[in-house]
């Protein structure tokens, strides 16, 4: 199958200027990357987005730097696109240091010409060790 690249390039350019924004700590710039109804997957379950937006917003969950730790995985769907990454993460919560290294896959929709994320699912990736 061939490969749309001028598609994959937007599509990698919307995370990596959505990745700034997360860093930046700017909740009303995140938000206008994802839906109204966007989710966040984890081990603990399926939590509103708004939930994360709301603690940037508040102050209580700030992020220091989101790197992208190897290729990233872009596959377009019609008008879905789904991207996969290892993502590194140093981020604060209540004060708190989070060390985080997970692989992470977004799934975006195409509405009114934009690319907007509906779905963020996360896992620890696993580093070998103990």
């Amino acid at each position: 199958m061939g490969r749309n690249t001028s598609i994959e390039d937007d599509l990698l350019a919307v995370a990596r200027n959505w990745a700034g924004a997360i860093v930046a700590n700017d909740a009303a710039r995140m938000a206008e990357y994802v839906t109204d109804d966007w989710v966040i997957v984890s081990a603990s379950g399926v939590s509103p987005g708004q939930h994360l937006l709301e603690l940037v917003a508040s102050g209580a969950l700030t992020h220091d730097s989101m790197d992208v730790a190897g290729p990233t995985r872009v596959r377009v769907l019609g008008s879905t696109a789904i991207l996969t990454a290892r993502i590194i993460t140093v981020a604060h919560y209540r004060g708190e240091r989070s060390d985080a290294d997970e692989w992470t896959t977004d799934v975006f929709v195409r509405r009114a010409g934009r690319w907007l994320c509906e779905l963020t699912h996360y896992t620890v990736a696993d580093t070998g060790g103990s």
